[in-house]
């Protein structure tokens, strides 16, 4: 194999899960050049991941604005760019991580003359040589990516561990939020925000939480979020009395992560960030609802509260008239005592 190109490209959680694929890549065709396929937002995530050769950026979100205001010369051009930078590398292999038709076309796209999808939809399984099932055990993190490295006989001996990588720069910066916060004592990361009402935890209990967490744990509570959600953000640091510090919108997405590592404690939703903190071993409590629950994190230091529901998973289509049970069952005191025990694991 001389060629090989990952497509998945979003979100950033998913992007997280899939990252063990690319050290069994490499360790099944060592000298392989392995390319990853992703959007603009998420590019910063596999930039310096040391077994990647290259990571190409498709501008998804750019192009379909060009559809929208009908320039099509414009999109026709950029996707003439994309195809010719992906013939370029002359792919053996293509595997469509996300099964969907645009990633679909995008595999077909490269040239490749392998196309393995993983779970191919929506037309998607007609564009490519061969389709595998989203198979494993659904209660192990990124148990579909590890059923697709096994079919592929790659090795997973070591556990198939997720992994996120930054620089020096994001380091220097978490390191300097640490001493102009005075945070050297310990601090815990909060996530509460994520793309869909369902899957957040009920908001006005974060602001509890951050003074339960500074009286009981010794820790101060770090929120962490996207510049969509400073207003939420806002509000809860406003309940919150000046018990946490408020980062929402302020930091890079690597440097989020470089201060989640660093982090003695992370608590969130099921969101991207929130799987970083499995990734760098950071003790974490992950609060999940509508969603399908990882109950297995592989990790001592890393826990999932969920309260299953006869409704439950619900994924998109909240039954509960916005009542969201599933996540209004986990009570702080439960996410106290389950901090307890990561914190000593």
């Amino acid at each position: 194999m001389k060629s090989i190109l990952v497509v998945r490209l979003s979100a950033i959680g998913d992007i997280v899960f899939a990252s063990p694929l690319v050290a069994a890549l490499r360790r099944r065709w060592p000298e392989a050049r392995i390319v990853w396929l992703v959007q603009p937002e998420c590019a910063a995530l596999l930039d310096r991941h040391p077994d990647l050769d290259a990571v190409i950026v498709c501008p998804l979100r750019h192009w379909q604005r060009l559809w929208r205001e009908r320039r099509y010369r414009e999109l026709w051009a950029g996707i003439r760019t994309l195809r010719a930078n992906l013939r370029e590398h002359d792919f053996d292999l293509a595997l469509d991580l996300q099964g969907l038709l645009k990633s679909g076309l995008l595999t077909r796209l490269s040239g490749a003359r392998e196309r393995i999808g993983l779970g191919s939809r929506e037309g998607s399984q007609w564009l490519m040589t061969r389709r595998l099932p989203r198979g494993g055990d659904s209660r192990l993190i990124g148990s579909e990516y590890r059923f697709l490295a096994e079919s592929l006989a790659l090795p997973v001996a070591d556990g198939f561990p997720m992994a996120v990588h930054y620089g020096e720069a994001e380091a220097a910066f978490a390191e300097s939020v640490i001493a102009c916060e005075s945070l050297s004592n310990g601090y815990a990361v909060f996530c509460p925000f994520t793309t869909r009402p369902q899957k957040h935890w009920i908001e006005e209990r974060w602001a509890r939480l951050a003074h339960r967490v500074r009286d009981e744990l010794g820790l101060v509570p770090v929120l962490l979020g996207g510049p969509g959600d400073r207003e939420a953000a806002r509000r809860i640091a406003d309940a919150a009395d000046d018990q946490l510090i408020d980062l929402t919108g302020q930091t890079s997405l690597t440097e989020a992560a470089a201060l989640i590592d660093r982090a003695a404690l992370l608590i969130g939703v099921d969101t991207g960030l929130s799987h970083m903190g499995i990734a760098f071993d950071t003790p974490s409590l992950l609060l999940f609802g509508s969603t399908c629950p990882y109950l297995d994190t592989t990790r001592a230091k890393a826990r999932v509260l969920h309260h299953a529901l006869p409704c439950s998973p619900c994924k998109r289509r909240p039954t509960c008239d916005g009542r969201f049970d599933c996540m209004r069952a986990i009570e702080a005191d439960e996410i106290l005592r389950a901090a307890d025990e990561v914190l000593r694991a």
